[in-house]
């Protein structure tokens, strides 16, 4: 019979830095990962403020400083007269040294987490091994039943299970949890062009016919994004890829002259946008965070940094329960208490942008409702380095930023 302290299913970045804090306290943990390696394309690959500077505190940031990494300081949108960019985040105001947002691979810095936490002799690594349902004893979850890549089934006991495994986490099956979904106007494609000296730098926005294009810096190419009205992915890409390209360079002109580059649908992945959260987050022996406990929009670009947070949060509540082998309901209800008010804050500035920028757009309208209306917060945003200052916060930190537990900081 296989046992340990805390099993954490899912090897992304909530799993790997919660896995990091608790090994580093000298909790005995199991990180569950269902894929060989950490090679996932068009992944959250943003890294902020607040991520670089927890690094900082476990005694990372030279290490992760020589990751391939694009810093980016600047986020523009497109809600100027005639749609013309506009500065509406300026984390340059941020104090430094992390006044930025490094664009790194996302891989690159799992494995930076997932190498320093092997030092820890109370961590461990299983890949290839999917989660596949909760053991139950006495109304509670005892541990999980796995499945590797070969076949093998097993059972691995814990004291607690911490779901990490994203919006197809198996714990979102579980109907007392109460998952509740927000509608979303929009799905995304994912796809990359070459990017020359003399582009523009940072987090590019542009608008098209019924779509939104975002565009992030990578250094060689540029990551891009279209964002096309909810449930139209099969219509559109039946109107054939040259008319999809001819629009796109239609709404980002200076890159028109390389949209050949793009040579098939093959090349362009579909992301199924949602936007929901679970009204619990936990049930005795079982505590969801991160995608697993709240589905983030890709607006403001920052589910992975809230999902790290969650992590941080998670580990200062459990640490002290987890070393005495007793995790009870008040200590996952407490990790929820901390967290929720942040999740839905942020949540509803995501709702909010659907419905003031992102759908206007998208139904062919101006954003913010009428042209006027954006001049005003064009000519606002432009006019003043200190508008500036709050959304360039909100980016870089969130609306609560969470500190390492003192067992785990280096």
């Amino acid at each position: 019979m296989e046992r340990t302290t805390c099993c954490v299913v899912g090897g992304g970045p909530a799993g790997m830095v919660l896995a990091l804090l608790l090994a580093r306290a000298g909790v005995d943990v199991t990180v569950l990962e269902k894929h060989g390696d950490f090679l996932r394309d068009f992944r959250g690959d943003t890294v902020h403020p607040s991520t670089l500077a927890l690094l900082d505190d476990l005694g990372l940031a030279e290490r992760f400083a020589r990751l391939p990494q694009r810093r980016v300081r600047t986020v523009q949108l497109p809600v100027g007269p005639g749609r013309s960019q506009v500065t509406v985040g300026d984390l340059s105001v941020l104090r430094g040294p992390y006044n930025y947002v490094a664009m790194v691979p996302q891989w690159d810095l799992l494995d930076l987490l997932a190498d320093e936490a092997r030092r820890e002799p109370t961590f461990h690594l299983r890949m290839n091994t999917e989660a596949t349902s909760f053991l139950m004893e006495g109304g509670r979850v005892s541990g999980v039943r796995y499945r590797t890549s070969d076949g093998e089934v097993g059972e691995l006991r814990a004291v607690l299970t911490v779901a990490c495994d994203g919006r197809g986490s198996v714990a979102r099956s579980r109907p007392e949890l109460g998952l509740r979904s927000f509608g979303c106007p929009m799905d995304a494609w994912w796809f990359r062009l070459p990017r020359r000296d003399g582009d523009p730098s940072g987090l590019v926005g542009g608008a098209g016919d019924r779509f939104l294009t975002a565009m992030i810096d990578r250094g060689d190419y540029w990551q891009c994004a279209a964002l096309i009205p909810k449930g139209t992915d099969r219509e559109r890409r039946a109107a054939g890829l040259d008319r999809f390209l001819a629009d796109y360079g239609a709404a980002v002109p200076w890159i028109a002259d390389r949209t050949h580059h793009l040579h098939s649908w093959d090349e362009v992945k579909l992301l199924d946008v949602r936007l929901d959260r679970l009204r619990r987050w936990h049930r005795p022996g079982l505590l969801c965070i991160g995608d697993a406990a709240h589905a983030m929009s890709p607006v403001f670009g920052i589910g992975i940094n809230l999902a790290v947070e969650d992590a941080v949060a998670a580990a200062r509540y459990l640490i002290e329960p987890l070393r005495r082998g007793s995790v009870g309901l008040r200590d996952v209800r407490g990790v929820q208490r901390r967290r929720l008010p942040t999740t839905v804050l942020t949540q509803s500035l995501q709702r909010a942008a659907h419905a003031r920028f992102i759908a206007p757009v998208l139904r062919g309208q101006p954003p913010l409702g009428n042209v006027d209306r954006a001049r005003r917060v064009a000519g606002l945003l432009a006019g003043s380095r200190w508008a500036r200052r709050l959304p360039a916060y909100f980016i870089g930190y969130g609306a609560r930023r969470e500190r390492p537990p003192h067992a785990a900081v280096r």
